[in-house]
């Protein structure tokens, strides 16, 4: 009963924290708030921050004995998640607006950009031509870059979930947004993982 409640109350965050930036939400939030609209984002941020509370909480709480330990040579491959996963983080981070992202932007401006970027324009640069989504990909690799107990393993499978769903809703905005552009980008960039970036280069390599 326990590990259920732990798994509803992630389930429950998560499906918070998409659905009020699902477009029909926004959409209808916009209509409703119009001009004040603007503040929607902080709002978002704010209770997103503190309901995530409970479940970190209550994972905290459930933590018991590891099923699985990173160590001997297994040490390595956790250096490299964690270090991937700060790589990712920081080259993604190049490329979007941290103030918008955060919502101090729209408040300051009263500009509501589709997208993360500076200038509010389709972003195919740097880690963005070869991964997707690095954030969410730094994610996933973060989360389970750490000893493994039940609850853990339950609250990352909720998490990594989340994340996929999240860049699938995410990217149904981005094709509403930019149509054949984004569906291209989609066909020639992966989402998580560079082996389409890899299969390219192998292949110009060869091609020399």
């Amino acid at each position: 009963m326990k590990y259920l409640l732990l798994i509803l109350l992630w389930v429950f965050w998560c499906a918070l924290h998409s659905g009020m930036i699902a477009a029909p939400v926004t959409e209808y939030v916009k209509k409703r708030l119009g001009n004040r609209y603007r503040f929607y984002r902080l709002f978002y941020n704010s209770l997103a921050l503190v309901t995530l509370l409970p479940p970190v909480y209550y994972s905290i709480l459930l933590e018991g004995t590891p099923v699985f330990r990173w160590h001997g040579a297994l040490v390595l491959l956790q250096c490299f998640l964690l270090i991937a996963g700060l790589v990712l983080f920081i080259a993604g981070a190049k490329h979007y607006n941290i103030s918008q992202f955060l919502g101090i932007r729209q408040v300051r401006t009263g500009e509501i950009n589709p997208t993360l970027s500076e200038d509010d324009a389709f972003d195919m640069t740097g880690i963005l031509c070869a991964i997707r989504h690095p954030w969410y990909a730094a994610g996933i690799m973060v989360v389970w870059a750490r000893d493994l107990s039940l609850s853990t393993v339950l609250t990352n499978l909720v998490i990594t979930a989340y994340f996929i769903v999240g860049s699938i809703l995410e990217e149904r905005k981005l094709v509403r947004e930019f149509g054949s552009t984004y569906i291209e980008y989609q066909q020639h960039v992966s989402m998580f993982f560079p082996y389409m970036w890899l299969k390219a280069k192998i292949a110009q390599r060869f091609d020399r």
